[in-house]
């Protein structure tokens, strides 16, 4: 039996704790906003917070991630401020990659709510983008970042 915290909501699930975290969020859980790309941990469409830092979750057992808090895209408000500025923004081409590129996005601007181009370019090329939508990610950050100084929380 393996407990875990996933969107402040407690799951026991009877499942084998060397499983991904990736497969229980979207096999056991159905919260399929976390997507499975490479299953290597290079690409981050499968990034979700584990206690407030983004994590890929395929490279984390359900053994693991017990007894810590976990959030995907699900669990993000509606009004999050990088959520709000990748609609206004029209960040996404095909979307595939982009709750990680957010889950990413959230965690980063809570560490460093005024990044440069640099430290965006540095931080998000963990995540891939194979639209090669960088330039409107690293305008919809900014204006995240802009959204949160007005009073917006991430």
């Amino acid at each position: 039996m393996i407990s875990l915290n996933i969107n402040d909501k407690n799951y026991h699930l009877e499942i084998e704790e060397d499983m991904p975290l990736l497969w229980v969020i979207r096999e056991h859980i159905q919260l399929t906003g976390t997507k499975f790309s490479c299953g290597i941990g290079e690409c981050g469409a499968c990034t979700v917070h584990i206690d407030g830092e983004a994590m890929p979750s395929c490279q984390i057992t359900a053994k693991e991630a017990e007894g810590r808090k976990i959030t995907t895209i699900e669990g993000l408000a509606d009004n999050n401020p990088v959520r709000l500025a990748w609609i206004e923004d029209e960040v996404p081409q095909c979307g595939y990659c982009h709750s990680g590129q957010i889950m990413r996005a959230v965690s980063f601007l809570a560490e460093n709510p005024k990044p440069t181009d640099e430290d965006i370019d540095v931080e998000m090329s963990g995540n891939t983008c194979r639209c090669g939508t960088y330039q409107r990610i690293r305008r919809a950050i900014h204006s995240a970042s802009e959204k949160m100084e007005k009073g917006g929380k991430s």
